[in-house]
């Protein structure tokens, strides 16, 4: 080991799970922008990027159907928490493909708009940042059943400006009537196309939560180490103390904002999976060659993923009244 090597405070098994799944995540979201650009799927948004945060994010969260459990109100760049969770890469490429069996809308939505009932993810929607309004009803739903499940939420630094964000800041921290929600914000310093610089007159948007006595806490999310106490740190406050929790972490945005932006690689951007890799080798947890093996592994198994994916139908024109209310098949008038 050399001694600039950075001290990890994580056992090894752990710090190797979490590589496991940043580079399963990373393998993702390449093929799902591969597929989009080989006409596999209409649009892509994605996550690249946000690995060393969003990994540990997903593997802290208490899984399970009810109030009981922690419920997710992602946006669509949280594959790495899903994956995290224990899903399966072939559904997030059935859901680019938009075949009906896309487990999350049945073909219906677009790329990494998640929704799993039995894990308490609610669907993920296009529109921006409204998961910080519906967060305030499980959070409130948690409390009233006084249970030991949390909510959490997650959006970027742009959807901020939303009037949803500033309705979870005050219905979360009213006093004698808070709600157990960790807010998140994954700053990635731009907004679609415009810089936060030019958007924000404050310098770091977790600040804001101390107006209304919210614990907060700014974090390096490229991070791995730095992300999983954070988190390990935030979840167990609110879930201890049922009270809300502001998050920012510092992400980097590798393949731009999304399809319509050319979802191409950005050069000059951090990207947490490369340092991580260097600490573990430099460590002498991993080498080179496992990081490699496994890269290449996870390529081969999602590019026959993809292959089979092709080979699946789209769903049918008569199913397209189904679920416009729950359990609801065919018209509804």
């Amino acid at each position: 080991m050399k001694n600039s090597a950075k001290k990890f405070k994580l056992e090894p098994k752990k710090l190797i799970e979490i590589h496991d799944l940043m580079v399963k995540s990373r393998v993702l979201e390449e093929r799902l922008i591969r597929m989009y650009k080989q006409s596999d799927g209409y649009f892509w948004i994605g996550g690249p990027g946000e690995e060393a945060f969003s990994v540990p994010l997903g593997m802290h969260i208490k899984k399970g159907f009810g109030p009981d459990y922690d419920f997710m109100h992602l946006h669509y760049r949280s594959s790495p928490i899903m994956l995290a969770l224990g899903a399966d890469p072939i559904d997030s490429m059935r859901q680019m493909k938009n075949v009906a069996s896309d487990p999350y809308s049945g073909g219906r939505n677009f790329a990494n708009h998640y929704s799993k009932r039995e894990w308490n993810v609610v669907p993920v929607t296009s529109t921006i940042e409204t998961q910080y309004a519906t967060a305030i009803g499980t959070g409130v739903a948690q409390t009233r059943k006084g249970c030991t499940g949390i909510t959490i939420v997650n959006g970027g630094d742009a959807g901020t400006a939303e009037g949803e964000f500033a309705s979870c800041l005050v219905w979360s921290s009213r006093p004698k009537f808070e709600l157990p929600i960790l807010m998140i914000v994954t700053n990635n310093q731009f907004g679609i196309s415009t810089p936060a610089a030019t958007q924000h007159g404050d310098k770091i948007i977790a600040d804001r939560g101390k107006a209304f006595g919210i614990k907060t806490a700014h974090i390096n999310g490229n991070d791995v180490e730095e992300s999983w106490f954070a988190i390990q740190e935030a979840i167990n406050y609110v879930r201890k103390e049922r009270k809300p929790f502001l998050m920012e972490a510092a992400v980097s945005r590798l393949y731009g904002h999304s399809s319509a932006s050319g979802a191409n690689f950005v050069p000059g951007e951090a990207d947490s999976l490369v340092v991580f890799e260097q600490q573990l080798a430099e460590a002498g947890v991993m080498t080179e060659k496992q990081m490699k093996e496994i890269r290449e592994n996870y390529n081969q198994q999602m590019l026959e993923q993809s292959k089979a994916v092709k080979q699946e139908t789209q769903p049918s024109g008569d199913t397209i009244y189904d679920h416009v209310y729950y359990g609801q098949k065919g018209r509804y008038w």
